[in-house]
């Protein structure tokens, strides 16, 4: 796909990948280069690549779809109003990103409420990329991209992002546990654990905490391969403000871990 039309992809999902492979791109640009950090009132790192890659798909999309709102992490909300908006994190692992880890990527979706219609994940440094929409499968690297086929925790790899859960020791005692059930478990976080998930080379990717830009996209590469999308109280939304992905054979047990006491019913 190129990015150099002005005029829209003809469906929603190929538009999601172009605009993510466009701001990776960007994001490119910087890796394992020389930059300032910045630090963000929440504590997290941006730079210049993040608000660059930012400016160039909120710059892609006002052009293809003039109408739509736009949410980015780096620039906020614009549009507020429009029915249909795009979902953007330009740098989803910036930490990593900095240190010159290739385990970051850009992601894209576009939702009309808290519906997702499209989302995207590019992750330049490696060398994939992975999208999908509803009814329209999940796709990596023009492939088609399925969960693993495993059923046992016994048999699982369990991903986090980060482990160490400040502030909520009942759920840091629920994941140990599962960690223990797990064949493997490793802190292969942000946005890569669920490329693992979604193409069948991990079963579980959990956060404690996302927003919506680190969690919309995500929402049809896990379903649309064929795997299970909840928040930690078990309801499948991306808008939650915390992730569970499995593929199917674990999904049970996973949130029978995870998901908080007060939500069984």
């Amino acid at each position: 796909m190129s990015a150099r039309t002005t005029a829209a992809p003809a469906t929603l999902l190929q538009a999601a990948a172009e605009v993510a492979e466009l701001a990776a791109g960007v994001a490119m640009r910087w890796y394992r280069q020389t930059f300032d950090v910045d630090i963000k009132g929440d504590g997290s790192p941006v730079t210049i690549a993040d608000r660059t890659a930012e400016q160039e798909a909120r710059a892609w999309i006002a052009q293809r779809f003039p109408h739509d709102g736009i949410m980015g992490e780096e620039f906020g909300l614009e549009r507020g109003d429009a029915p249909r908006r795009w979902i953007l994190d330009p740098i989803d692992g910036t930490k990593a990103f900095v240190r010159g880890v290739p385990l970051w990527g850009t992601l894209i979706a576009c939702c009309e409420g808290e519906t997702v219609l499209a989302g995207a994940a590019c992750y330049p440094a490696v060398g994939e990329l992975v999208a999908a929409a509803p009814g329209e499968g999940c796709w990596w690297n023009g492939s088609r991209a399925q969960v693993s086929r495993a059923s046992s925790l016994a048999h699982a790899t369990v991903l986090i992002t980060d482990e160490r859960f400040p502030d909520r020791p009942a759920r840091r005692a629920r994941w140990q546990a599962l960690a223990a059930d797990a064949n493997v478990a490793r802190t292969w976080g942000d946005c890569y654990g669920y490329l693992l998930v979604a193409t069948g080379r991990a079963e579980v990717m959990v956060d404690d905490i996302v927003n919506p830009w680190d969690a919309a996209a995500i929402q049809p590469l896990i379903t649309e391969a064929g795997g299970v999308f909840t928040d930690w109280r078990g309801r499948a939304t991306a808008f939650g403000g915390d992730l569970i992905a499995t593929n199917a054979g674990v999904a049970r047990a996973t949130r029978a871990h995870l998901v908080e006491p007060e939500s069984h019913t």
